[in-house]
């Protein structure tokens, strides 16, 4: 029953995000980006850019801790390949840390769509040039691989110092990041929502997968 919400959770917030990015290209669509490119809910971001303003130092520092969930991926990717090594099989490897690789190359092709075909245009020029905005890459990243950090910490260690830190350590980054990018002021508000119901969405669907998973395998595991 908890497995199906998950599912349920992660499905609603898809939809959500496919509603939401729908509004964002058709609701008070105005002229009012960079260089005159429209864009979607116009009067309330551009009422909130104007109450942020431009930091571009909180920017930078934003752009340069978007490293941290890329290392998590390459630890978790190290993980992956010395069991692969050791086993000899990619079914030997544990089941979560498979999926876990497979729910990141989904985030990484949902990124690179987005970059492809542009919702938005960032507020201002970086380094002069027009940037896609929607939904916001680094908030994306952070809220895709902070929760996974915090289940496969879950998972895997039973040191409740080690859990708790990974937490509190997970959800004040996550924060950071999403204040920091919304008061850096390179992305209009309805980007960094889009991104929050996109991320919390997949995660979501990974979380049921592991959980389904384990499910299948302790019923077909020979009762003692």
């Amino acid at each position: 029953m908890k497995n199906k919400k998950i599912l349920f959770t992660g499905t609603a917030l898809l939809i959500s995000f496919i509603v939401w990015t729908i509004l964002v290209q058709f609701i008070d669509v105005q002229a009012v980006g960079v260089n005159g490119t429209k864009i979607g809910a116009a009067a309330i971001n551009t009422w909130f850019h104007k109450l942020t303003g431009v930091h571009l130092t909180v920017y930078t520092i934003t752009d340069w801790l978007g490293l941290v969930p890329i290392c998590i991926c390459g630890f978790f990717g190290i993980v992956g390949l010395r069991q692969l090594i050791k086993r000899k099989s990619i079914f030997k490897v544990d089941a979560d840390i498979v999926l876990l690789g497979i729910y990141y190359a989904v985030v990484i092709f949902v990124y690179l769509v987005f970059e492809m075909i542009p919702i938005n245009y960032r507020p201002i020029l970086i380094d002069g040039f027009m940037e896609a905005s929607y939904p916001s890459s680094t908030t994306l990243l952070v809220l895709s691989v902070m929760p996974s950090l915090k289940l496969q910490i879950a998972r895997r260690s039973r040191n409740v110092i080690l859990r708790n830190t990974v937490n509190v350590f997970a959800t004040a980054f996550s924060a950071f990041m999403i204040i920091g990018r919304l008061l850096s002021g390179v992305h209009w508000c309805t980007d960094i929502i889009g991104s929050v119901l996109l991320s919390t969405g997949l995660f979501k669907l990974y979380q049921f997968a592991v959980g389904f998973v384990e499910q299948r395998k302790s019923e077909q595991s020979p009762e003692v």
